[in-house]
Order: structure tokens, then sequence, then C-alpha cells
């Protein structure tokens, strides 16, 4: 006879009666990956033309650099790196909510077409409007969010529900991906090049001014998201369940959803409409804790550490040819994508 050994969990309680459920394999997951992040952060902050030690850079980030590696880490090459952590944690946790709310593995940001909205959105401002860097932000952040609206409304039916969502996504990426070609058959040769340079995703010459909305958006969001952690994992037993438990279903599942939509449209204009990392994050994060439920902290973490990872094989792993970071996301992407396909139609669920 077999056995199986019950997941040992712990709850923490803070004086204020809110209470924390904690996984000690999820916290082990957590701890590494953010252990991971920073390492490749470092190595990251390193690489370039002008190669910086692992041990210099920590010196630097800790205010006892030269003054040439002051400049060249600190105005340089960090912004691009937090640039990517905060993409890369904002596309992970998105993902792992659009994933969680529609009750399956493809429902991520690049399927449902959010990524593709907020592409229009910077296209428009660039094709049409021969934007300035700022206004192109503003427009795929703008992009981003009618593109979610329109999901959500369109899915609407007494509630929004798994595969309704993840179909009418699909369809509304098709549309908005249309609109894309659209509009850059009419944009002159300099507009189209701009266009398809940010349609790849990348974080080249990203500076302080993308670093700050993007740090605060997720300072707001973070907490409010995993402080409803609890609804979304009673949500996935159903909504009757999770009503008969006390949770306003629909109340909560709109806020989740505005809150990825957000993460992911400031995450797409910050650094343009990197591909798959929210489809695999969770994925990945999922397979590392083995826990049920929506792992959003390890989600987080781990989209985190797969961008400035990517980041780092898109100027090193070429040779003397740098990648933008959206093109490596894309064909790790791609390979997990059709290796999710197989698998789900294995085990029967497609």
């Amino acid at each position: 006879m077999k056995t199986t050994a019950a997941r040992t969990t712990r709850t923490l309680r803070t004086p204020g009666g809110l209470s924390l459920r904690t996984d000690p394999r999820s916290l082990v997951v957590v701890t590494a990956l953010v252990l991971a992040a920073c390492v490749a952060s470092v190595v990251l902050i390193g690489t370039g033309d002008f190669p910086i030690s692992f041990g210099d850079v920590v010196k630097t980030l800790a205010g006892n650099g030269t003054a040439g590696q002051d400049f060249v880490v600190n105005e340089l090459r960090l912004p691009r790196v937090l640039v990517g952590l905060l993409v890369g944690a904002s596309l992970g946790l998105g993902g792992a909510l659009f994933q969680a709310v529609s009750r399956n593995p493809l429902g991520s940001p690049d399927v449902l077409g959010l990524s593709q909205g907020a592409t229009t959105g910077a296209l428009v401002v660039i094709v049409l409007m021969s934007g300035s860097a700022a206004q192109v932000t503003v427009g795929a952040l703008a992009g981003g969010l009618l593109t979610g609206l329109a999901i959500y409304l369109l899915a609407w039916k007494q509630g929004v529900h798994g595969y309704r969502l993840v179909l009418v996504g699909i369809g509304v990426s098709a549309v908005v991906t249309a609109v894309n070609g659209y509009l850059l058959t009419k944009a002159d040769f300099v507009d189209a090049t701009r266009a398809v340079v940010w349609m790849t995703g990348s974080l080249n010459g990203r500076d302080w001014s993308q670093v700050r909305p993007l740090l605060a958006l997720c300072a707001v969001l973070v907490p409010l998201v995993l402080g409803n952690a609890r609804g979304l994992r009673m949500m996935e037993m159903g909504d009757d369940v999770a009503h008969a438990l006390g949770v306003r279903v629909e109340r909560v599942r709109l806020l989740l959803m505005v809150s990825a939509v957000l993460l992911t449209a400031a995450a797409t204009a910050a650094a343009g409409p990197v591909s798959f990392v929210a489809l695999t994050a969770p994925q990945l994060a999922r397979r590392l804790t083995r826990s049920p439920g929506p792992n959003l902290l390890p989600s987080l973490c781990m989209g985190a550490a797969l961008l400035v990872t990517a980041d780092w094989a898109s100027q090193r792993a070429f040779g003397s040819d740098q990648l933008p970071v959206g093109v490596v996301t894309g064909v790790l992407g791609g390979v997990y994508l059709l290796w999710l396909l197989v698998t789900e139609r294995r085990a029967g669920r497609i």
C-alpha cells in the first residue's frame, strides 16, 4: 500500500488579525529564485564593453566604487537591470493571475491579446502621432487597458469563466494583431523601423525614467494582489464553493483582472511586448513548488529571474551579435508552449 505524505503548511498570524498560510518548500523556492535573480543582476551589470568584476559591482552598489565604476554601474546599467527585474516580476505575476482566473495554463497575456493591445496603443502614437518615448509609454498603457476592458466585457455572461475568457482573448488578439499590421503598412520608413524595434521587446537604453513609474505601480499592486490571494485560491475550487466560503467572487475577480491588466500593460509600456515570460513563469514556479494554487509570489520571482537571465543571454550567448531580450524569450517560450500543448493533449485536457 502506498501512502502519500501530506504537505506541511504553517499559518502566520499578525496582531491585526491577518493570517498568512505558508509552505516551507515554496519559501525555499522563493528564496532560491530571489538569490538567482540577484546574482544574475550583478553579473549582468558587470557585462559589457567596460567589464566589471562581480566583487567590484557589489562594492560599487554599496557606494565604495571608483568614479568611473559608479557612473557605469549606477547611471548606465543599473536602471536597465531594474527595469528587467520589474518587467519580469510584473509579467510573472500578471500571468499567474490570468491563469488562475481562467483556470487554464494557456490563459496568459500573450495568448489573450493584452500584449498585442498594448502594442496597438504604442503603434498609434508612433505611426499616427510621431510621439515621444513618454507618449509611446502612455499609448501602450492605454492600449493594454482598453484591450483588457474589451476582453472582460465580451467574455461577460453572468460572470467571467475559464475557457470563455481564453477564447474571447484569442479572438481579440487576432483582431488587434491585424490592426498592428495595418498600422505598420501606413508608417513611413523611419517610424516603421522604430515601431518594429519596439515591438521586438528590448531593455536597451532604459533609464531611471522607466524605473520610477513601474516601481511605484508594483509597490501599490503587488501587496493588493497578494492580499487577495486567499480569495483567488478559494475561487479555484469553483465560484459556488468560494461564495459559500464568504468570497465576493466577481468583485475579487474584477479586482485581480484589473491588477493583472495594469501590470502587463505597464511592463509592455516599459520594455515592449516581451513574449512568453507571463506564460512560462507561473508554470515553472508551480513545478518547482509542487504546490496547488496560484503561486503568486513564486511566479513573480520566477518572472524576474527569467528576464534578467534572458537579457544576459541576449548580450553574451551569440558572440558579438546582441539580440533584443524579446527574441530570446520568444524562442525559449515558443519551445515551452509546444511542450505544454503536447503535455496537455496527452493528459486529455485539450
